[in-house]
C-alpha cells in the first residue's frame, strides 16, 4: 500500500489475477467447470500461463501483505 492508503499497481494486478483464480476455482468446485481451460483450451500455453500468473500473484500478494504488516508494526 502507498502512504496515502491506495493500492499499488502491482497490488492491483495481483488482486485482479487472484479474482480470476478465485472465480475459476469456485466454478471448478461448484460445477466441475474450468473457465480458463474452456476459454483458452485445456493444457495450452495460454491457459498454463494464466495459471502460472495466478500462482505468482498469490505469492506476491502474500509478500506484500507481510511487508505491509511488518512496516505497520514498526510504527
Amino acid at each position: 500500500m502507498c502512504e496515502c492508503g491506495c493500492i499499488s499497481i502491482l497490488g492491483a494486478i495481483c488482486y485482479i489475477l487472484l479474482l480470476i483464480g478465485g472465480i475459476n476455482w469456485g466454478l471448478v468446485g461448484a460445477f466441475g467447470f474450468d473457465l480458463v481451460a474452456w476459454l483458452f483450451g485445456e493444457g495450452t500455453f495460454l491457459a498454463n500461463a494464466i495459471y502460472l500468473l495466478v500462482g505468482i500473484a498469490a505469492i506476491v500478494s502474500l509478500v506484500l501483505v507481510i511487508i505491509h504488516y511488518v512496516k505497520k508494526s514498526r510504527m
